[in-house]
């Protein structure tokens, strides 16, 4: 399925991308998107990060229904002064247990939220 139109003067990696992203699904592309979202907040984050004060983290009440994709971008907001690169393993592994081996959505955002807490604990510790 082409989903994307060709474009030009794209690099073998921006080709690929949308080649891939193309041929998958509603659910995967969301999933794909969020997880390119999460990576690109990493250089805001640094930004946030420069001012050498303890921040706290942004309450934002867990919905009753909702998806990893959004549970992952509700908490780096919540946690928007912890540095991504350090939360992109532990995320994206969880990510891909829910989306390739079809681990329940409730379970992956419970451990997601235990993940950025121990984060923010180890942020603090370091201040």
């Amino acid at each position: 399925m082409q989903f994307v139109p060709k474009q030009k003067n794209l690099s073998a990696d921006q080709k690929q991308l949308l080649a891939l992203f193309g041929e998958l699904d509603g659910q995967n592309r969301d999933s794909l998107l969020a997880f390119a979202q999460f990576l690109a907040s990493r250089a805001d984050s640094a930004a946030d990060t420069e001012d050498s004060s303890v921040q706290e983290p942004k309450p934002i009440e867990r919905p009753g229904q909702e998806s990893v994709v959004k549970a992952i971008k509700r908490l780096s907001a919540t946690y928007y002064m912890l540095e991504r690169e350090h939360l992109l393993d532990q995320t994206s592994s969880l990510m891909m247990s829910h989306v390739m081996q079809g681990r329940d959505a409730v379970s992956v955002i419970d451990e997601l939220e235990v993940i950025f807490s121990e984060h923010y604990q180890r942020y603090l510790e370091n201040q």
